[in-house]
């Protein structure tokens, strides 16, 4: 079996799939914490295997992508001490991508970001954009043969949420939630809000719509051709719904490009 772990800045994802099935037979989230020890990461991660009824035993290769610098010690210690593998790293060398990274520094673009690459291209073709609403909500170009082209950072939802919480001191912490409509199927939903948490929810969720809108609409005529555009993340479902802008939304996208890496790293040096 392959566990692949993703770790980002707010949540850490273990998943495992054995080889001969593309979903994953368990997969489990964790806030991502720099202080958690490999110890602590192994007693909680087997027994949520061995609830599923997964052996760890029967790891027999990991591979992980982090955007957090000062985790990596202790999930390559984890894999080492309580698997007894050498974890595949992306970002590391030797790994293999498998794509061109077509960016003024390299180097500095996040690993999630070309992972998603690697799998929206290979799942969904070319060339795209590739929107991940995370801690940052990033808008990424894929071209037509797959390179990482460059994109768009900006802050996501929950740090705007919290930002807009801290700063306005007669502001309420609102939940991100989509708007009501008035009674009736057929009313309009409505934009204006008529009391301060209808007013910051609207605010909030209206003005990501149009963000996620305006930036699609910029990059595609920017780029000068049509694309297609693959949502992914935790409110990606939530955003979908309400705008024709995001067309397709997969939520494994990272995890499944951490594994087709994987794929294409062990078929190269063709070891089992």
């Amino acid at each position: 079996m392959l566990l692949v772990i993703d770790c980002g800045n707010t949540n850490t994802v273990f998943a495992v799939y054995e080889e001969e099935r593309d979903e994953a037979v368990g997969s489990w989230r964790t806030s991502t914490n720099p202080d958690r020890t490999a110890d602590e990461y192994a007693v909680w991660l087997t027994q949520l295997m061995a609830l599923n009824d997964l052996n760890t035993a029967a790891v027999s290769s990991v591979i992980m992508a982090t955007v957090v610098p000062s985790t990596l010690f202790n999930l390559k210690t984890l894999c080492r001490k309580h698997f007894g593998i050498d974890p595949m790293v992306v970002g590391e060398r030797p790994t293999e991508l498998g794509i061109e990274v077509r960016i003024e520094r390299p180097e500095e673009v996040g690993a999630d970001r070309v992972v998603n690459a690697v799998a929206a291209h290979k799942l969904y073709g070319g060339p795209l954009i590739v929107v991940d609403f995370g801690t940052a909500t990033t808008f990424d170009v894929v071209e037509g043969d797959g390179a990482y082209a460059g994109g768009v950072i900006c802050p996501g939802i929950n740090l705007s949420l919290d930002a807009l919480y801290m700063a306005a001191a007669q502001l309420p912490r609102v939940a991100i939630r989509p708007p009501e409509r008035e009674p009736g199927d057929n009313d309009p939903v409505r934009v204006i809000g008529k009391n301060t948490r209808s007013a910051m929810h609207s605010g909030i969720f209206w003005g990501y719509i149009a963000m996620i809108e305006g930036l699609v609409g910029r990059i595609r005529t920017e780029y000068g051709e049509p694309m297609k555009v693959v949502g992914t993340g935790g409110l990606a479902a939530l955003f979908a719904d309400w705008t024709d802008a995001i067309e397709i939304v997969d939520d494994d996208l990272t995890l499944m490009g951490l594994r087709m890496i994987h794929d294409r790293n062990r078929s190269i040096s063709g070891t089992a």
